[in-house]
């Protein structure tokens, strides 16, 4: 293993997201521990491949641990669980962290920096947003659709040392990072595209492709921005419309892409509907944003994804 300025790195979720940023970073000579329950055997035995649109990267050997406690403490903890497993968190962190411990989470949604920082201190807390369309499609088995931007910064905080060094070592095997100072904000311009398509592909049961193709559903998405450019910029964030149509205009190459809660919730499986719907509904509303087509939306994935859970999927 060589040599890395970051540390050792534990990563806690290690789905498509998890996998794929740990596993990018590993390509580049980190230290990087891999906490897997589904994958462990797998991984073990066959490594971890990485299917990406300039060729496969496979990992032969990787770290990976069955417990927090094989693991021990980090430099750095990636967290990319859904927000959804947060209380779980409370369990698995502790092995993990040491006395200059970073938690970096890659969590959609907003409310996840300040949910760790209440507990383990703000100090500690980065934050990235991973513009990318990734699937896992068989254990060990990672597919890079596309995009593949990453946004880190600090919780509150601007640019660090340590966000530098995370970006460098994307950037070394060609994953775009950029170090950015108002994470807060970067978390509203991802909201731009998970709010309307992720609750899009539940309300009405179609894929990326499906909304772009219906007129009145591709309408309703781009209003939906509207009310969310509103909100980000009555709490400071300015984010200039351009954004929210380049965000439709780019979604066009994504083809017949099931977004993650589509999936989430065709395969039974918790949703994160506060984080990704009702936090920025409730901060939109406390800053004086009028948000009527999020409220409903939010109504509905709230109402479908609660009465699935009651079915027992």
């Amino acid at each position: 293993m060589n040599q890395s300025p970051l540390g050792k790195i534990a990563v806690v979720g290690s789905g498509a997201v998890g996998c794929y940023y740990g596993g990018m970073l590993a390509h580049a000579g980190c230290d990087v521990h891999f906490l897997m329950r589904a994958d462990l055997d797998t991984v073990r035995r066959e490594g971890l491949r990485i299917f990406t649109k300039g060729g496969e990267v496979h990992l032969p050997r990787v770290e990976c641990a069955a417990t927090a406690e094989e693991i021990g403490p980090a430099d750095i903890v990636i967290i990319a669980l859904k927000a959804t497993a947060n209380a779980e968190l409370v369990r698995l962190l502790p092995p993990l962290i040491g006395e200059s411990t970073a938690l970096f989470t890659l969590q959609n949604g907003l409310g996840n920096e300040r949910f760790l920082a209440e507990r383990w201190g703000a100090e500690r807390v980065m934050g990235g947003l991973c513009f990318v369309c990734i699937n896992r499609t068989a254990p060990g088995v990672i597919r890079h659709l596309d995009e593949g931007s990453i946004s880190i910064g600090e919780f509150g905080r601007p640019v660090s040392v340590r966000v530098r060094a995370v970006a460098d070592a994307f950037r070394s095997v060609g994953v775009e990072a950029n170090a950015v100072d108002d994470l807060d904000g970067e978390r509203w311009r991802k909201l731009m595209w998970n709010v309307p398509f992720n609750g899009l592909s539940i309300a009405a049961n179609a894929n990326v492709a499906d909304v772009l193709a219906d007129a009145a559903l591709r309408a309703e998405a781009r209003a939906i921005m509207d009310e969310l450019l509103d909100a980000a910029r009555r709490l400071g964030h300015a984010i200039p419309d351009a954004f929210a149509d380049w965000q439709i205009e780019r979604s066009f190459a994504f083809g017949g892409y099931r977004p993650s809660s589509m999936i989430d919730y065709e395969l039974g499986r918790p949703v994160e509907v506060e984080a990704i719907w009702g936090e920025p509904l409730r901060q939109g509303l406390a800053a004086g944003a009028k948000m009527p087509r999020l409220a409903l939306l939010h109504a509905i994935i709230r109402h479908v994804t609660e009465r699935r859970a009651l079915r027992g999927a």
